[in-house]
C-alpha cells in the first residue's frame, strides 16, 4: 500500500512530495511500513493517519486504549499470525470476526485469517502502537511468549528436571531465548530475570499460594502481575535462585538472604547487574524477592532528583560542613539511598576520607570505602562505627541508626569533629528529633550534633509522551493545600497512556523533600522537649517546605499528579 498511500497523502496535502520522498528513501534504508515512518519522522500524527485510512478506505476506525476484548475473541487469532500482520480481534458476531488493522487494504492478511478461522473478516483501522499494546496486553509480551514455549516444552515429558549447579555468571539476553536446548526451569528463572530489565522494574516478587503461583514487577513503585508459572514448578524455580544466590537450598523453615550477579547484553552494550535476594518461608511454599540494583539507575546528580530550590540549597549547605550530623528519612523504597550517595558523590574528593557502614553494600562507590555489615559475626552498626574512628575520617556514612548504641556512637562521632550522614525510619523531619530522643539520647546532644534532616518520598512522573492538560475546580485544589489564588492559577496535567508508558500514563519517578535545617530557634526548641508539632510549626515559619507543599509544587509544574502527590503524603 505504500506508494497509493503516500500518492494519497501528497493529493490530499497531508504532507508534501518532498516529504514522501524522505520518508519512502528512510524506508528503503531502515525497513518497516510506510506510515510508520512518516509517524516517527514527525510529518503526520499517529491519529491524522488514522482518520486519513478511515475516511479514503470506508472502513471505521477505533480506539484500542479504553477497550476491553473478550478472551474467546482472542482466541480466535493465534498469536504469531496476530503479531505476523500487526492485527488485533476485536469482537465477534454470527460467522463475522472484527479485526483492527493499519492497513485496511491487506487482502493476505484477510485470507489467512478466513482461512485459518472459518469467519469471514470485517477489518476497522486503528493506530499501530494502540495495535502493538494490545498484543502484548492480550496475548503477552515477547518473554510472555518465550514462556509459553517452555511450558509447552515441559508439558512434553520434561517432568524430572535437574536443576543445574553451575551459577550463569554471564549471558546474553538474546541468546537466552534461542537456547532452547537448555533446562525449561533454568530458563524460566532466566526469563523472570531478563523480563524484569526489559520492564524497568525494581523488584521481583515470587509468590506461592494455595492454587496459584505468581510472578509480580515493581515498575516505579507499582506492583504489576505479569506471570503464572505453573504451581507444580514452585520447588524447582525457588531451588534455581537459591542456588544462583547461594544459599541452602534444604533450608526452608529460616529467612534467607543472598545476591545474584550476573553480566548481559542489552543492544550492543554489556551491563553488570546486582539482585538482592530475599527468600521468607510462607505458608504455601516460599515467598522470593529480588530487588534489581542497577547502576544505571542511579542518579547522582542532586539537581535532578527533585529538590526545590531552597530546599537543595540547604542540603549542600549542611553536607559541606566538616562536621555534625546529616539525617535522611522515609520509608523503605524511598530513595533514601540514592539521595545519600548523590551527597557523598559530591563531596568526594582526593583530600577527604569518606567510610560507609551499609547492610547491604547497594552500589560499589569509586574512592569511598565501603563496609558490608555481617551480624552474624558481630559486625553491626556500632562496631562498624567505633572501628571507623580509628581509621582518621572525614565523612561517615551509617547505613541505618537502629538502636541507642548506634545513635549514641554515631552522634558522639559527629561532635568530635566528622560529618555524619545516616538514615532513620519516621513519617516527616521534625518527628526525626523526637525519634532520636525516645532512643534515650539527651536532647543536648541531638540539638547540638544534628544539622539538618531530609524527609522524603517517590512519586511517579508523568509521561512526557502523552501528556496533556485536564481540568479541575479551583475548590478540588483548594481542599489539597493551594490556596484560593493558586487554585485559580495552577494547571492540571496527565498522562494519556502510550506504548512508552505502558498505558499507565507514568513514566519515571521523581523525589518529594523536606528540608529542615536546625536554626538556633529549633534548637532551642529541642533543648525545652518540644513536640514534633511545635518543632513543624517553626521549622515552616522558618521557611521548610513540607513533603505536601513540594508535591504541590511539582503538581504545578506539571511534573506529576494530584493522585500522587495525595497518595504519598498529608497535609
Amino acid at each position: 500500500m505504500s506508494d497509493r498511500l503516500g500518492e494519497l497523502l501528497v493529493k490530499e496535502g497531508q504532507i508534501t512530495p518532498d516529504q514522501l520522498r524522505e520518508a519512502l528513501r528512510r524506508q528503503k534504508e531502515q525497513g518497516g511500513r510506510l506510515g510508520t515512518n512518516l509517524v516517527s519522522m514527525g510529518l503526520i500524527g499517529e491519529a491524522d493517519l488514522v482518520s486519513f485510512l478511515s475516511k479514503h478506505f470506508g472502513v471505521a476506525a477505533i480506539d484500542l486504549s479504553g477497550m476491553a476484548i473478550d478472551e474467546t475473541v482472542v482466541k480466535i487469532i493465534p498469536a504469531d499470525i496476530a503479531r505476523k500482520y500487526t492485527i488485533m480481534p476485536v469482537s465477534k458476531a454470527g460467522a463475522k470476526v472484527t479485526i483492527a488493522m493499519i492497513d485496511p487494504t491487506n487482502v493476505f492478511a484477510m485470507d489467512d485469517i478466513k482461512f485459518m478461522t472459518g469467519y469471514n473478516v470485517e477489518p476497522v483501522v486503528a493506530s499501530e502502537s494502540a495495535i502493538r499494546t494490545a498484543i502484548d496486553k492480550y496475548y503477552g509480551s515477547t518473554h510472555a511468549l518465550e514462556l509459553k514455549k517452555v511450558m509447552e516444552d515441559l508439558d512434553e515429558g520434561v517432568d524430572d528436571l535437574e536443576v543445574l549447579e553451575e551459577e550463569p555468571e554471564e549471558f546474553d539476553i538474546d541468546a537466552l531465548e534461542e537456547e532452547s536446548d537448555e533446562a525449561p526451569v533454568v530458563r524460566l528463572v532466566n526469563i523472570i530475570l531478563t523480563d524484569a530489565i526489559k520492564r524497568g522494574a525494581s523488584d521481583i516478587h515470587v509468590e506461592p499460594y494455595e492454587k496459584k503461583y505468581r510472578c509480580r514487577y515493581r515498575v516505579d513503585g507499582i506492583l504489576y502481575e505479569v506471570m503464572h508459572p505453573p504451581l507444580r514448578l514452585r520447588e524447582a524455580i525457588t531451588s534455581r535462585i537459591k542456588i544462583m544466590a547461594k544459599l541452602d537450598i534444604a533450608e526452608k523453615r529460616l529467612p534467607q538472604d543472598g545476591r545474584i550477579k550476573i553480566k548481559t547484553k542489552i543492544g550492543n552494550r554489556n551491563k553488570e547487574l546486582d539482585y538482592r535476594v530475599s527468600v521468607l518461608p510462607t505458608i504455601y511454599g516460599e515467598k522470593i524477592v529480588m530487588r534489581l540494583l542497577d547502576k544505571d539507575n542511579l542518579m547522582l546528580d542532586m539537581t535532578k532528583l527533585g529538590f526545590e530550590a531552597e530546599s537543595l540549597t540547604s542540603f549542600e549547605n549542611a553536607i559541606r560542613k566538616p562536621y555534625g550530623m546529616v539525617l535522611v528519612t522515609g520509608p523503605t523504597g524511598s530513595g533514601k539511598t540514592n539521595t545519600l550517595y548523590s551527597a557523598l558523590s559530591t563531596i568526594n574528593r582526593a583530600d577527604t576520607n569518606i567510610m560507609t557502614a551499609e547492610d547491604p553494600v547497594e552500589f560499589n562507590l569509586p574512592g569511598i570505602n565501603q563496609v558490608q555489615m555481617k551480624e552474624s559475626i558481630g559486625l553491626n552498626f556500632a562496631a562498624a562505627l567505633r572501628s571507623f574512628l580509628r581509621q582518621d575520617p572525614n565523612t561517615i556514612l551509617v547505613g541505618e541508626i537502629r538502636d541507642f548504641e548506634t545513635a549514641e556512637v554515631a552522634i558522639k562521632a559527629a561532635l568530635t569533629g566528622h560529618l555524619v550522614l545516616s538514615t532513620l525510619h519516621t513519617n516527616d523531619a521534625p518527628s526525626t528529633i523526637n525519634r532520636l530522643m525516645n532512643m534515650v539520647i539527651e536532647p543536648f546532644l541531638v540539638a547540638t550534633s544534628v544539622h539538618l534532616v531530609v524527609a522524603q518520598r517517590l512519586v511517579r512522573r508523568i509521561c512526557t509522551y502523552c501528556k496533556e492538560p485536564v481540568d479541575a475546580s479551583p475548590a478540588a485544589l483548594t481542599t489539597i493545600g493551594y490556596s484560593e489564588r493558586e487554585a485559580r492559577s495552577t494547571r492540571l496535567f496527565q498522562g494519556r497512556g502510550c506504548e512508552k508508558c505502558g498505558e499507565t500514563g507514568y513514566r519515571g519517578r521523581v523525589g518529594l523533600y523536606e528540608v529542615m535545617t536546625v536554626s538556633e530557634e529549633v534548637r532551642d526548641l529541642i533543648l525545652n522537649g518540644a513536640s514534633s508539632f511545635e518543632l513543624r510549626e517553626k521549622a515552616i515559619e522558618e521557611g521548610m517546605l513540607t513533603l505536601r507543599m513540594s508535591g504541590l509544587a511539582k503538581i504545578k509544574d506539571g511534573v506529576t499528579t494530584v493522585e500522587e502527590v495525595v497518595r504519598e503524603t498529608v497535609i
